[in-house]
């Protein structure tokens, strides 16, 4: 099953923005796991869409009022969600921020 994987933070995890995933990535990607992923420039150079009516609304920065903004993500390919959890546990930003594991729909 595939899951995203969210890995969010307040404006204090940019500090670790380069310190790259120590490992991680290379030890998923052997494993055969990682399908993909980024990190996000910051939210201050986001741009929001929302459509209303005939209206397309855009607004500069985030939109949401929020400490924890997301900060990139990655695409992974586990078994199941014990899998995934077991893999997400060993992601470096687990241990400054959040990950949220959201399963994908299927087709």
């Amino acid at each position: 099953m595939k899951y995203m994987l969210l890995i969010c933070g307040d404006e204090s995890a940019a500090a670790h923005a380069d310190d790259g995933c120590g490992g991680w990535t290379e030890e998923m990607q052997e494993r055969g796991i990682l399908r993909g992923g980024a990190g996000l420039r910051p939210p201050t150079e986001a741009t929001t869409v929302r459509v209303r009516g005939d209206q397309v609304l855009l607004s500069d920065g985030p939109f949401a009022e929020t400490k924890e903004q997301v900060g990139g993500f990655c695409l992974i390919e586990c078994a199941d969600l014990d899998e995934a959890i077991e893999v997400t546990a060993k992601h470096p930003a687990a241990g400054y921020g959040t990950i949220e594991i959201r399963p994908l729909w299927t087709a």
